[in-house]
Protein backbone atom coordinates (compact mmCIF):
# COMPACT_ATOMS: atom_id res chain seq x y z
CA UNK A 1 0.00 0.00 0.00
CA UNK A 2 1.76 3.54 -1.10
CA UNK A 3 1.56 6.52 1.59
CA UNK A 4 3.29 9.06 0.33
CA UNK A 5 7.02 7.80 -1.18
CA UNK A 6 6.88 4.82 1.20
CA UNK A 7 5.48 1.65 0.20
CA UNK A 8 4.17 -0.89 2.80
CA UNK A 9 4.33 -4.96 2.67
CA UNK A 10 0.44 -5.47 4.06
CA UNK A 11 1.34 -9.21 3.95
CA UNK A 12 3.52 -9.22 7.19
CA UNK A 13 0.68 -7.70 9.12
CA UNK A 14 -1.83 -10.47 8.13
CA UNK A 15 -3.43 -11.85 11.06
CA UNK A 16 -2.56 -8.61 12.97
CA UNK A 17 -4.40 -5.71 14.26
CA UNK A 18 -3.78 -2.50 11.90
CA UNK A 19 -4.97 1.18 12.43
CA UNK A 20 -5.79 3.58 9.40
CA UNK A 21 -6.60 7.03 10.79
CA UNK A 22 -7.69 9.65 8.10
CA UNK A 23 -6.12 13.22 9.27
CA UNK A 24 -9.11 14.91 7.55
CA UNK A 25 -7.30 16.28 4.50
CA UNK A 26 -7.65 15.14 0.80
CA UNK A 27 -4.84 15.64 -1.29
CA UNK A 28 -5.94 16.19 -5.85
CA UNK A 29 -4.27 13.36 -7.48
CA UNK A 30 -3.79 15.95 -10.11
CA UNK A 31 -3.07 19.41 -8.45
CA UNK A 32 -2.22 18.37 -5.33
CA UNK A 33 -4.52 21.60 -3.83
CA UNK A 34 -6.44 20.70 -0.86
CA UNK A 35 -9.65 19.48 -1.42
CA UNK A 36 -13.16 18.74 0.96
CA UNK A 37 -14.13 15.81 -1.17
CA UNK A 38 -13.08 13.81 -3.59
CA UNK A 39 -14.26 13.39 -7.28
CA UNK A 40 -13.50 10.41 -9.16
CA UNK A 41 -11.26 8.62 -7.02
CA UNK A 42 -9.04 11.48 -5.73
CA UNK A 43 -9.32 14.72 -7.95
CA UNK A 44 -10.55 17.98 -6.95
CA UNK A 45 -13.82 19.15 -8.62
CA UNK A 46 -12.04 22.13 -11.25
CA UNK A 47 -9.55 18.57 -12.10
CA UNK A 48 -12.65 16.30 -12.76
CA UNK A 49 -14.57 18.73 -14.60
CA UNK A 50 -11.00 19.53 -17.03
CA UNK A 51 -9.35 15.84 -17.55
CA UNK A 52 -10.16 13.15 -20.10
CA UNK A 53 -9.61 11.20 -17.48
CA UNK A 54 -12.49 11.89 -15.57
CA UNK A 55 -15.09 12.34 -18.69
CA UNK A 56 -18.27 9.85 -19.23
CA UNK A 57 -16.42 8.02 -22.08
CA UNK A 58 -13.91 6.45 -19.23
CA UNK A 59 -16.82 4.62 -17.16
CA UNK A 60 -19.32 4.35 -21.31
CA UNK A 61 -16.24 3.68 -23.75
CA UNK A 62 -18.63 3.34 -26.13
CA UNK A 63 -19.20 6.94 -26.06
CA UNK A 64 -15.63 7.91 -26.84
CA UNK A 65 -15.91 11.27 -29.01
CA UNK A 66 -12.18 11.69 -29.82
CA UNK A 67 -12.76 11.29 -33.49
CA UNK A 68 -15.07 14.35 -33.22
CA UNK A 69 -12.76 15.85 -31.77
CA UNK A 70 -13.91 17.33 -28.69
CA UNK A 71 -12.02 15.19 -26.32
CA UNK A 72 -11.05 17.28 -23.10
CA UNK A 73 -7.39 16.38 -23.41
CA UNK A 74 -6.31 15.24 -27.00
CA UNK A 75 -2.29 14.27 -26.31
CA UNK A 76 -4.15 11.52 -22.88
CA UNK A 77 -6.45 10.26 -25.79
CA UNK A 78 -4.12 9.60 -28.07
CA UNK A 79 -1.91 7.52 -25.56
CA UNK A 80 -4.72 5.92 -23.36
CA UNK A 81 -7.88 5.38 -25.87
CA UNK A 82 -6.46 5.30 -29.47
CA UNK A 83 -4.44 2.63 -29.05
CA UNK A 84 -5.11 -1.16 -28.62
CA UNK A 85 -7.80 -2.79 -25.92
CA UNK A 86 -8.43 -5.92 -25.06
CA UNK A 87 -12.53 -7.36 -24.74
CA UNK A 88 -11.73 -10.42 -21.79
CA UNK A 89 -14.18 -12.54 -19.84
CA UNK A 90 -13.25 -12.87 -16.05
CA UNK A 91 -14.99 -14.79 -13.24
CA UNK A 92 -15.11 -12.18 -10.44
CA UNK A 93 -18.96 -12.96 -8.53
CA UNK A 94 -19.22 -14.73 -11.58
CA UNK A 95 -19.26 -14.66 -15.69
CA UNK A 96 -18.62 -11.08 -16.69
CA UNK A 97 -17.21 -9.02 -19.54
CA UNK A 98 -14.92 -6.43 -19.28
CA UNK A 99 -12.75 -4.17 -21.06
CA UNK A 100 -9.40 -2.81 -20.74
CA UNK A 101 -5.92 -1.62 -22.59
CA UNK A 102 -3.28 -4.08 -23.64
CA UNK A 103 -0.85 -2.66 -21.24
CA UNK A 104 -3.09 -3.10 -18.21
CA UNK A 105 -3.11 -7.08 -18.31
CA UNK A 106 -3.56 -8.55 -15.63
CA UNK A 107 -3.57 -5.38 -13.33
CA UNK A 108 -7.32 -4.69 -14.17
CA UNK A 109 -8.12 -8.55 -13.47
CA UNK A 110 -6.19 -8.30 -10.53
CA UNK A 111 -7.55 -4.91 -9.37
CA UNK A 112 -11.41 -5.73 -9.97
CA UNK A 113 -10.95 -9.49 -8.30
CA UNK A 114 -10.73 -12.20 -10.66
CA UNK A 115 -9.91 -15.24 -10.17
CA UNK A 116 -9.89 -16.54 -13.83
CA UNK A 117 -9.21 -14.33 -16.81
CA UNK A 118 -9.30 -15.04 -20.74
CA UNK A 119 -8.47 -12.06 -23.52
CA UNK A 120 -10.94 -13.01 -26.53
CA UNK A 121 -10.77 -9.78 -28.68
CA UNK A 122 -8.53 -7.24 -29.12
CA UNK A 123 -9.27 -3.93 -30.86
CA UNK A 124 -7.54 -0.56 -32.25
CA UNK A 125 -8.87 1.87 -29.77
CA UNK A 126 -11.33 2.25 -26.54
CA UNK A 127 -14.45 3.00 -28.07
CA UNK A 128 -14.65 -0.33 -30.45
CA UNK A 129 -13.85 -2.39 -27.41
CA UNK A 130 -16.96 -0.26 -25.70
CA UNK A 131 -19.09 -1.12 -28.44
CA UNK A 132 -18.32 -4.42 -28.69
CA UNK A 133 -18.19 -5.11 -24.60
CA UNK A 134 -22.37 -3.12 -25.02
CA UNK A 135 -23.17 -6.19 -27.47
CA UNK A 136 -21.57 -9.09 -25.42
CA UNK A 137 -23.41 -7.48 -22.13
CA UNK A 138 -26.66 -8.82 -23.74
CA UNK A 139 -25.87 -11.94 -22.99
CA UNK A 140 -23.53 -11.99 -19.98
CA UNK A 141 -23.09 -9.47 -17.19
CA UNK A 142 -20.60 -6.59 -17.12
CA UNK A 143 -20.83 -5.62 -13.56
CA UNK A 144 -19.02 -7.61 -10.40
CA UNK A 145 -21.36 -8.24 -7.35
CA UNK A 146 -18.86 -6.92 -5.11
CA UNK A 147 -19.93 -8.31 -1.89
CA UNK A 148 -20.37 -11.91 -3.79
CA UNK A 149 -16.98 -11.45 -4.81
CA UNK A 150 -15.61 -10.51 -1.32
CA UNK A 151 -17.57 -13.35 0.74
CA UNK A 152 -16.95 -16.81 -1.19
CA UNK A 153 -14.72 -18.10 -3.83
CA UNK A 154 -17.24 -18.53 -7.30
CA UNK A 155 -16.51 -22.07 -8.92
CA UNK A 156 -13.98 -22.22 -11.56
CA UNK A 157 -15.64 -21.65 -15.36
CA UNK A 158 -14.96 -22.94 -18.91
CA UNK A 159 -14.07 -19.37 -20.00
CA UNK A 160 -12.52 -21.01 -23.41
CA UNK A 161 -16.24 -22.84 -24.25
CA UNK A 162 -18.20 -19.89 -22.92
CA UNK A 163 -15.62 -17.32 -25.55
CA UNK A 164 -16.80 -19.43 -28.42
CA UNK A 165 -20.27 -19.49 -28.11
CA UNK A 166 -20.42 -15.72 -27.57
CA UNK A 167 -18.43 -14.84 -30.69
CA UNK A 168 -20.81 -16.57 -32.44
CA UNK A 169 -23.52 -14.73 -30.76
CA UNK A 170 -22.17 -11.40 -31.56
CA UNK A 171 -20.57 -12.20 -35.20
CA UNK A 172 -23.61 -10.49 -36.77
CA UNK A 173 -22.39 -7.05 -35.14
CA UNK A 174 -18.17 -7.80 -35.46
CA UNK A 175 -19.12 -7.74 -39.41
CA UNK A 176 -20.96 -4.75 -39.01
CA UNK A 177 -17.97 -3.03 -37.21
CA UNK A 178 -15.22 -4.38 -39.59
CA UNK A 179 -17.02 -2.46 -42.19
CA UNK A 180 -17.37 0.73 -40.45
CA UNK A 181 -13.62 0.82 -38.69
CA UNK A 182 -11.88 -1.54 -40.93
CA UNK A 183 -10.95 -5.37 -40.93
CA UNK A 184 -7.39 -4.75 -39.30
CA UNK A 185 -9.04 -3.30 -36.22
CA UNK A 186 -10.75 -6.36 -35.01
CA UNK A 187 -8.49 -9.58 -34.32
CA UNK A 188 -9.80 -12.55 -32.41
CA UNK A 189 -7.66 -14.28 -30.17
CA UNK A 190 -7.02 -17.63 -28.94
CA UNK A 191 -5.40 -17.66 -25.48
CA UNK A 192 -4.84 -19.39 -22.08
CA UNK A 193 -6.79 -18.88 -19.58
CA UNK A 194 -5.36 -16.78 -16.66
CA UNK A 195 -5.50 -18.03 -12.87
CA UNK A 196 -5.17 -15.54 -10.37
CA UNK A 197 -5.24 -16.29 -6.51
CA UNK A 198 -5.52 -13.50 -3.49
CA UNK A 199 -4.07 -13.35 -0.43
CA UNK A 200 -6.95 -14.28 2.03
CA UNK A 201 -7.01 -16.02 4.98
CA UNK A 202 -10.73 -15.71 5.85
CA UNK A 203 -13.37 -14.45 4.02
CA UNK A 204 -16.06 -12.38 5.62
CA UNK A 205 -19.57 -13.99 6.19
CA UNK A 206 -21.48 -10.90 6.60
CA UNK A 207 -20.25 -7.74 4.82
CA UNK A 208 -19.89 -4.54 6.75
CA UNK A 209 -18.52 -1.65 4.23
CA UNK A 210 -15.89 0.60 6.34
CA UNK A 211 -15.81 4.26 5.29
CA UNK A 212 -13.40 7.22 6.32
CA UNK A 213 -16.11 9.33 5.39
CA UNK A 214 -17.79 8.34 8.13
CA UNK A 215 -15.52 6.81 10.49
CA UNK A 216 -12.04 8.93 10.35
CA UNK A 217 -10.63 5.82 12.25
CA UNK A 218 -10.45 2.13 10.84
CA UNK A 219 -9.08 -0.68 13.21
CA UNK A 220 -9.36 -4.59 12.86
CA UNK A 221 -7.33 -7.70 12.37
CA UNK A 222 -6.23 -7.57 8.47
CA UNK A 223 -7.43 -11.39 7.23
CA UNK A 224 -7.23 -10.44 3.47
CA UNK A 225 -6.91 -8.60 0.08
CA UNK A 226 -8.50 -9.15 -2.67
CA UNK A 227 -9.17 -6.77 -5.70
CA UNK A 228 -9.48 -3.63 -4.63
CA UNK A 229 -10.43 -4.72 -0.91
CA UNK A 230 -8.82 -4.53 2.61
CA UNK A 231 -10.24 -7.27 4.55
CA UNK A 232 -10.56 -7.12 8.09
CA UNK A 233 -11.77 -9.24 10.85
CA UNK A 234 -14.87 -6.56 11.59
CA UNK A 235 -15.36 -5.04 7.78
CA UNK A 236 -14.08 -4.59 4.41
CA UNK A 237 -12.33 -1.50 3.41
CA UNK A 238 -12.12 -0.29 -0.21
CA UNK A 239 -8.92 1.60 -0.37
CA UNK A 240 -9.03 2.58 -4.46
CA UNK A 241 -12.27 4.57 -3.12
CA UNK A 242 -10.07 6.66 -0.83
CA UNK A 243 -7.24 7.60 -3.05
CA UNK A 244 -5.65 10.84 -2.32
CA UNK A 245 -7.14 10.68 1.19
CA UNK A 246 -4.10 11.34 4.16
CA UNK A 247 -4.12 8.91 6.26
CA UNK A 248 -1.92 7.02 9.09
CA UNK A 249 -0.64 3.69 9.23
CA UNK A 250 0.20 1.74 12.29
CA UNK A 251 0.28 -1.84 13.97
CA UNK A 252 -1.30 -2.22 17.05
CA UNK A 253 -0.07 -4.17 20.19
CA UNK A 254 -1.94 -7.01 20.96
CA UNK A 255 -2.99 -4.71 24.03
CA UNK A 256 -4.71 -1.98 22.36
Amino acid sequence: MPLNDESIDLKQYFDKKIRLSFTGKIFCAKCNRLTKKSYSQGFCFPCMKKLACCDICIVKPELCHYDKGTCREPHWGEKNCMTNHIVYLSNTSGLKVGITRGTQIPTRWVDQGAIQALPIIEVANRQLSGLIEVEISKFISDKTNWRVMLKEEPEKLNLKQISKEIILKIQPKLDELRQSFGDSTIKILSEEIVNLDFPVNQHPKKINSLNFDKTPIIEGVLKGIKGQYLIFDNGVLNIRKFSSYEVNFEELKPSD
